[in-house]
């Protein structure tokens, strides 16, 4: 890819230099700010970095349902731009739909010296996030950004017909890459579910399969060893809540790994608000089960292998069992995701609230020690060649994605020039949205609707 032949420095810290016939003007010159209210019968938006701005009923989960007030909120035109309290993470977000949303954010309106397509790319590019980051400001450590110190910064203006190739060539880049990106984590998915069908089996038909079957009890999941028992959940569970340890590290609970240290300073993954004082947090001792419980249904739930602190809306429990490898194993295979989610009432799309007194009633297949042991001895070596599998498409799409991070950024501050290239005949395909963290927990919501 070639450079431009001349640049002019820029007085940026998040950037430093431009093509020598580009502009850059500060963007209180190219945005006005909308604010205003009165509008309670539009709908609802959300702004979601994966998604941009859209109707809450499209986002689905993890949001607070504004029933009151809804006068206070601030009006959305399609086209405008919206800083939300997450934008130093993700940039700022898109409107592709007219609605209302949280008084709380930045409503930007572009003039026509801008191309609303030329600063969607450029508002989510990695430099452009640097620049919000040096604008942050207020109570929640960071996540406010300061209109007032961001529209005094400059930002590069191409021609316009420039800003209409740069959109034209990173649309057909991107859809490339974007392709080669779903086939990848579909390829991921099929494994994935593989490997589960190994655990699965594993857990409710033993390793040896002449052995004698009888009914489970349960019509869909049919016979299981003669000789294993069934005990129930509120045998080996027993809720756990101890608090005031704030100095402990802040744990997570995940679909896919289940409990795991959350890496705070990764602003990326961080979707929720991380309160200053953590002394309301839930500890969980080694061993413990940590569950989600508005993911449990899908699987958000776990052993420990860590003394940390969650979610004061997450549960803790002790284990009432001797081999906890097998019960983690046996607890987060398929079976028991399902028979979670039949224990759980749905609230809202995407969450549905785990009922203790039904989970109680969980029946759970319990095999002697000695096949526990040799479950626990099979189930690795069985998944190998998965895991492998998985880790070297996790690679490969994690390479894919920095390259298109990459490429954006480069492309939208004039590092690359694209003005000769030929663009051809391609299917536009769109980012794929992932699922934005399994980390529900509540706290989000409620600092969110507080601050509205």
């Amino acid at each position: 890819m070639k450079k431009y032949e001349s640049y002019k420095p820029l007085s940026e810290l998040w950037l430093s230099s431009i093509p020598i016939h580009w502009h850059s003007r500060k963007i209180k010159y190219l945005f006005s700010e909308r604010s205003e209210k009165g509008y309670p019968d539009e709908q609802l938006l959300v702004a979601s970095q994966n998604m941009g701005v859209v109707p809450k009923h499209i986002y689905g989960n993890r949001t607070v349902e504004a029933m009151k007030d809804l006068h206070l909120l601030k009006l959305v035109r399609v086209g405008d731009f919206v800083i939300s309290l997450r934008s130093f993470q993700g940039g700022i977000e898109y409107a592709y739909y007219q609605g209302i949303i949280s008084p709380a954010y930045t409503i930007m309106i572009p003039k026509d010296i801008i191309m609303p397509s030329y600063f969607r790319y450029l508002a989510k590019s990695r430099l452009f996030i640097e620049l919000l980051q040096l604008c942050v400001t207020g109570i929640r450590e960071g996540q406010n950004i300061d209109y007032n110190k961001l529209k005094n910064h400059q930002i590069p203006v191409p021609p316009r017909l420039e800003q209409d190739q740069i959109v034209r060539y990173l649309d057909w880049k991107v859809s490339k890459i974007n392709k080669l990106i779903a086939v990848k984590k579909k390829e991921i998915s099929r494994i994935a579910e593989l490997k589960k069908t190994v655990v699965n089996e594993a857990v409710t038909h033993g390793l040896n399969p002449n052995v004698p079957m009888k009914f489970s009890g349960v019509d869909w999941l049919g016979d299981i060893p003669a000789h294993w028992k069934t005990t129930k959940l509120r045998q080996i569970l027993h809720p756990f809540s101890e608090k005031n340890h704030p100095e402990l590290p802040l744990l997570s609970v995940v679909r896919e790994q289940g409990v795991i240290v959350r890496n705070v300073e990764d602003k990326e993954s961080n979707h929720n608000f991380i309160p200053d004082d953590l002394s309301g947090y839930k500890m969980v001792k080694k061993g413990q089960l940590a569950m989600n419980k508005m993911k449990a249904w899908q699987g958000s739930y776990g052993i420990s292998d860590y003394t940390g602190i969650i979610s004061p809306a997450y549960y803790v429990f002790d284990v009432d069992f001797e081999n906890l490898e097998y019960f983690h194993y046996a607890i987060r295979s398929k079976v028991y995701v399902n028979f979670f989610a039949q224990a759980s009432d749905g609230i809202r799309v995407g969450q549905w609230d785990l009922s203790i007194p039904k989970m109680k009633e969980i029946p759970f297949i319990v095999p002697p020690e000695n096949e526990q042991k040799a479950i626990v001895e099979y189930i690795p070596k069985a998944c190998a060649k998965y895991d492998a599998a998985i880790a070297q498409l996790t690679q490969e799409v994690d390479l894919l994605e920095e390259y298109r991070t990459k490429l954006i950024s480069d492309v939208v501050t004039g590092q690359i020039d694209v003005r000769g290239i030929e663009i051809p005949e391609y299917e536009y395909v769109e980012e794929e949205a992932d699922e934005e963290s399994d980390e529900t927990d509540g706290t989000d919501e409620e600092a969110e609707e507080q601050e509205e």
